[in-house]
């Protein structure tokens, strides 16, 4: 064993963490910022902008609230969304006032998730022995209208609780849909399930970077990653506090064919484009 190596491999790892924990902590400081700014315009400022009004991409855009069901037995989640799914040079932005610098910074912070994503994407790989292009070529055209990838900015107004609809929360329980997903949290109120069927409260640890692994991922390495049922509930009464996130859903391309890794049939083929778009005509059901 050559420890000067694994001292040297260590210190390196430790070196890149900071580096990006640093990196990240500042950048998804300021995209949370340019986005309250945006959420908090009226309405008729950011109906220009809805999800759907682009030919070119169904899901960019802003999503409205209680627009969206993440879980379809629910109402409408009490959240507003922006999603940024296609960096096309002639996509159409927010660009004015309050919300000058928008593109930039959002297109660079998803230029740099998409970097630390892949990077996972080589260590989930290694931990199963297997050759890391065997995720790496499912994800050639991030950015692109090829590929489903999307950095979604959430953002959770004030509630009354008392006037909410029955059964309804701020973000329904749900997985993600896609290959995994980095997570930057502003205040806790995230909730995972954990195996024995108990939702538990996700810590909001500064600077970290929660990775949740989506649906596709599990398909595709047989069960050995699996995905979990997340959920933001409804505040306590009284509290009229908002929430602020970051997500970013790393997809595979539209083309990609998601099979068992191990050669198995347990989950049939399934391409990541079709599966993407199963998943929001039932998120989306009445939009």
């Amino acid at each position: 064993i050559n420890v000067s190596q694994i001292s040297m491999n260590v210190f390196s790892l430790t070196y890149t963490i900071s580096y990006f924990t640093i990196m990240f902590g500042l950048q998804a400081d300021r995209v949370m910022d340019i986005s309250k700014k945006f959420f908090l315009q009226p309405d008729e400022l950011k109906q220009p902008f809805t999800r759907k009004s682009f030919s070119s991409n169904v899901n960019h855009g802003w999503v409205s609230m209680e627009t969206e069901r993440l879980n379809p037995r629910r109402p409408g989640d009490l959240k507003e969304a922006f999603n940024i799914s296609s960096l096309r040079p002639d996509m159409k932005w927010p660009s004015s006032g309050a919300v000058a610098g928008f593109r930039e910074i959002q297109t660079s912070f998803f230029q740099r998730c998409k970097e630390l994503s892949l990077r996972v994407l080589r260590v989930m790989a290694h931990s199963l022995d297997l050759d890391p292009n065997v995720f790496l070529s499912a994800h050639r055209f991030i950015g692109t209208d090829e590929n489903g990838t999307t950095l979604r900015s959430l953002y959770y107004p004030p509630v009354e609780s008392e006037k909410a609809k029955e059964g309804q929360v701020r973000c329904g329980e749900h997985s993600d849909y896609g290959s995994i997903t980095l997570l930057f949290q502003s205040s806790e109120g995230l909730q995972v399930r954990a195996r024995s069927g108990e939702f538990v409260s996700a810590p909001c640890i500064p600077g970290a970077i929660l990775v949740n692994i989506a649906d596709l991922m599990q398909r595709w390495t047989t069960d050995r990653f699996v995905s979990v049922l997340h959920r933001v509930l409804l505040p306590p009464v009284g509290d009229s506090s908002t929430r602020q996130s970051l997500a970013f859903f790393l997809q595979p391309d539209d083309e990609a064919l998601i099979t068992c890794c191990d050669g198995s049939n347990k989950y049939p083929p399934v391409t990541g484009g079709s599966y993407l778009m199963e998943r929001f005509s039932r998120s989306y059901k009445d939009h």
